[in-house]
C-alpha cells in the first residue's frame, strides 16, 4: 500500500528478489512504479477492492505492508482491514528484515539519504560489501536496494517520521542532525529530540554523532560514542580543545573539485577527492567514512569509494551546466536543508544570479516553519513558489504558499516564468528547484527548456 514510495519500493524489490509474488497499490504512476512493473511486480492505481478480491492472494498467506502516507479511508486499505489481513507498517517490516544482520543505520533531520547511500557505496565496493535499503536512488547503481547474501551488513536509512526508527535494531548508527521537524507528529521540539534520544538507546555497538548537535544520547553499556564534523580554518581555534573524533580539514575547492584530509582517531588520510563536489557532502562523507572505517574498510577502499561516489537522485543533481544557465534540482524541504543548498550554490557559483523555485511540502510543515522558510527564501536573488503539495493532509485554513513571500505560479506556468526571468537577467544564472512533493515530475521539462536558454 503506497508501493511507489522510495522506502516501500525497496521492500517490494527485496521480497520480489526473495521469490515471493508481490503486488501493490499507488495513487499515481511514476518512473519508479514503472520500473517495478518492468521487474515483474503487479501494480494497480485504482483504489478499488476488486483488484484485491480478484488477485490470487489469501489472507492466510499474505503480508500487507503499508506506509502512513496511505489514508485511513482508502477503500482498499479498509477492505484489507475488515477482512482480517495481517497489516504491518513499513518501518516494522524493515525492522524485522534487517534484524538478522549488522544494521548500519543513518538517522537525522537532514543528510540521511546522501550519507546512507555514501556508506552503502563505500561498503559495497569494498571487500566487506553490504546489503542496503536506501531512501533515494543511488546514481552509482540505479536502484534503492543493494543485496549481497554473503555480507553480514545492511545499511538502512532510519526515518524519524511517525517514530519509525524505533522499530530498528542498529549495530552502529549515525545521527546527522536533530533540528525539529514533523511537529504534526511530535508536537514539540523537546518531544522530537526525545525520540532521537530513545533511538540511541537501541544501538548496540557505536553511535557516530555530529559534533555539537543538541542531543543527549542514552547509550547502552558498552556502546561507544564518537563525534564527527568539518574543521575549517575559521573554526580551528575554537575546536582545539574539543575536535571531533572524525573530521575533515585542509579543504581545497578548485575548478569544480573538492579535496580534503580525513582524520580518524588513529590516522590521517590526506588529499581525499569528493566524488560529488558539494560543500555539504564533505560533512556527509566524514559521517559515512567514519562508520565504514570503524567496520574495517581500508584506506585505499575509502579513497576510491568516496571519489567514485556519483550521488543520489534529487540530491543536488546538476541537470544543465552551460555558460548562461546552471540548473540544479534538490529534495530539500526544510528551512535548514534549503539554506544548505543555497550555501553550496553560493560557494560553487559566487558570481551567478540565483533563481529559486520552491514547492512547500505539507500544510502542517508550511505552517510550523513559515518564518524559517520566509527567512531562507529571502536569501535567493529571486523566488518562485508553487502551491503546497498536500501529500497525506487536508488543507488548513489560512495556510498557503502565499504566506512565504515570493510570486506563486501554477506548475503549468513555471517554464514560461523561468524563461522570462532568465531573459531579464543581466548575468549568468543558477536555477534551483527544491521540494519533496511532485516537483520532481517537472525536472525533465525544465531541463529541456533551460538547455537552450540564452541571456
Amino acid at each position: 500500500m503506497g508501493i511507489g514510495g522510495i522506502g516501500m519500493s525497496a521492500l517490494a524489490r527485496y521480497f520480489h528478489h526473495q521469490g515471493f509474488p508481490v503486488a501493490g497499490y499507488d495513487r499515481t504512476p511514476s518512473d519508479l512504479t514503472r520500473e517495478l512493473e518492468q521487474e515483474g511486480i503487479i501494480i494497480t492505481y485504482d483504489d478499488d477492492p476488486d483488484t484485491v478480491r480478484l488477485a490470487p492472494f489469501s489472507k492466510q498467506h499474505t503480508l500487507v505492508v503499508r506506509t502512513p502516507a496511505v489514508p485511513e479511508d482508502s477503500v482498499i486499505y479498509t477492505y484489507l482491514r475488515e477482512q482480517g489481513f495481517d497489516i504491518r507498517k513499513r518501518a516494522e517490516v524493515l525492522g524485522l528484515v534487517t534484524r538478522q544482520m549488522k544494521a548500519l543505520c543513518v538517522a537525522g533531520t537532514h543528510g540521511k539519504t546522501t550519507t546512507s547511500t555514501m556508506l552503502a557505496h563505500l561498503l559495497y565496493q569494498s571487500e566487506l560489501s553490504t546489503n542496503a535499503f536506501l531512501g533515494g536512488i543511488s546514481m552509482n547503481y540505479g536502484t534503492n536496494l543493494l543485496l549481497d547474501k554473503n555480507s553480514p551488513f545492511v545499511v538502512v536509512e532510519a526515518d524519524e517520521y511517525d517514530r519509525s526508527f524505533h522499530h530498528l535494531t542498529p549495530y552502529m548508527s549515525v545521527v546527522t542532525a536533530v533540528d525539529a521537524d514533523h511537529l504534526d507528529i511530535y508536537g514539540t521540539e523537546e518531544a522530537y529530540r526525545e525520540a532521537f534520544a530513545h533511538y540511541t538507546s537501541l544501538i548496540s555497538t557505536a553511535l557516530v554523532m555530529k559534533h555539537g548537535i543538541a542531543l543527549q544520547p542514552k547509550l547502552k553499556k558498552g556502546c561507544k560514542l564518537y563525534t564527527y564534523g568539518v574543521v575549517t580554518s575559521l573554526r580551528h581555534d575554537e575546536m582545539t580543545t574539543s575536535k571531533p573524533d572524525f573530521y575533515a580539514d585542509n579543504i581545497v575547492v578548485n575548478k569544480g573539485q573538492i579535496h580534503f584530509d580525513f582524520h580518524t582517531p588513529t590516522e590521517t588520510i590526506a588529499d581525499m577527492q569528493l566524488g560529488v563536489p558539494v560543500w555539504v557532502n564533505i560533512e556527509n562523507a566524514v559521517a559515512a567514512m567514519s562508520v565504514a572505517w570503524l567496520n574495517g574498510v581500508t584506506v585505499n577502499e575509502l579513497r576510491h569509494g568516496i571519489a567514485s561516489f556519483k550521488g543520489v537522485l534529487r540530491r543536488f543533481n546538476i541537470h544543465v551546466n552551460t555558460p548562461q544557465v546552471v540548473y540544479i534540482d534538490d529534495y530539500a524541504h526544510h528551512p535548514e536543508e534549503i539554506a544548505t543548498s543555497i550555501d553550496s550554490i553560493r560557494r560553487l557559483y559566487p558570481e551567478r544570479h540565483l533563481i529559486g523555485v520552491f514547492q512547500p511540502h505539507l500544510y502542517t510543515r508550511t505552517r510550523d516553519f513559515a518564518e524559517g522558510f520566509k527567512k531562507v527564501l529571502a536569501t535567493l536573488d529571486e523566488c518562485i513558489l508553487l502551491p503546497i503539495y498536500p501529500a497525506r493532509e487536508e488543507p488548513i485554513e489560512g495556510v498557503s504558499s502565499e504566506m512565504l513571500g515570493g510570486q506563486v505560479v501554477e506548475k503549468a506556468d513555471l517554464i514560461a516564468e523561468l524563461k522570462k526571468r532568465i531573459a531579464n537577467s543581466q548575468q549568468p544564472v543558477v536555477v534551483l528547484t527544491v521540494g519533496a512533493g511532485d516537483i520532481d515530475r517537472l525536472v525533465p521539462q525544465v531541463t529541456k527548456a533551460l538547455k537552450n536558454c540564452k541571456l
